[in-house]
């Protein structure tokens, strides 16, 4: 499972195509995701990954590194709202239907804050076809791994980040582009709201796909560092025989 996470994290293999211009519509993370919750978090990573991406994750267990140590800034008493790093929707209210601890012993053991079907605010999360999830905001998310016959979504710490947006913001501009059917931060209940997620989507990214690609692409790395190995030595044993070719020659015109 382990190796899997990894593969996973170095793949994020999406068949909708590579990242566009109207990601997060051309905008950027909010600056104070940097700080979020007191945690420092990599700015430049957000913004490649978030805005700049449909493939690619923040690194496994990024979320308990030590500048970071996500679950020590939770409360673990109540729900928290997770919010679009960029937009500032609101796209999951956790832990839901399950305790704080399952919350984080499922989120360490795979290695991203992992959500289930009750916890997203599905008006505001798509998850496409291919597994591949990204806010009403076009900000990716990452991607949905089902577990135990359920949906599981395996989010980047850095992309739900953000905190609700003030008119002032630039950003805010994003809201006014959207629907009707979105619901921002001031038209949330939280206690009252309830989520229309399926349990089941049948959305989800194939992890066997994901395996097989990334075992022929260590396989053609393989063959080409041997290949690469031969080359250096056959350049090695060429520039030896001229050596000593050389060598002959010399020892000729000595004896002429």
């Amino acid at each position: 499972m382990r190796v899997q996470s990894i593969l996973i994290a170095m793949v994020m293999i999406s068949t909708s195509a590579s990242a566009s211009e109207d990601q997060c519509y051309g905008y950027t993370p909010q600056p104070n995701i940097a700080n979020y919750l007191g945690a420092s978090l990599d700015y430049s990573t957000a913004e490649r990954i978030c805005c700049n991406n449909h493939k690619w994750a923040e690194y496994k267990g990024y979320l308990a590194a030590p500048e970071v140590d996500f679950f020590s800034r939770l409360d673990p008493n109540n729900e928290t709202i997770f919010y679009d790093s960029v937009c500032g929707l609101p796209l999951f209210i956790a832990p839901r239907g399950r305790s704080f601890e399952e919350f984080k012993e499922e989120s360490l053991y795979h290695g991203w804050p992992s959500f289930r079907p009750e916890e997203m605010v599905s008006e505001n999360v798509i998850i496409h076809s291919d597994g591949r999830m990204e806010s009403r905001c076009l900000t990716h998310l990452g991607h949905n791994l089902p577990s135990g016959g359920v949906d599981r979504y395996c989010i980047d710490l850095v992309c739900m980040a953000g905190e609700p947006l003030s008119a002032s913001d630039e950003r805010y501009n994003i809201l006014e582009l959207l629907d009707e059917s979105v619901i921002v931060h001031d038209e949330l209940d939280a206690t009252e709201y309830e989520s229309k997620a399926e349990e089941w989507s049948g959305n989800y990214t194939d992890r066997s796909m994901i395996i097989t690609i990334v075992a022929v692409v260590v396989a053609a790395a393989i063959v080409a560092s041997v290949l690469f190995a031969y080359a250096i030595k056959w350049r090695k044993s060429k520039k030896d025989t001229v050596k000593e070719v050389e060598q002959d020659d010399v020892h000729i015109e000595d004896l002429s």
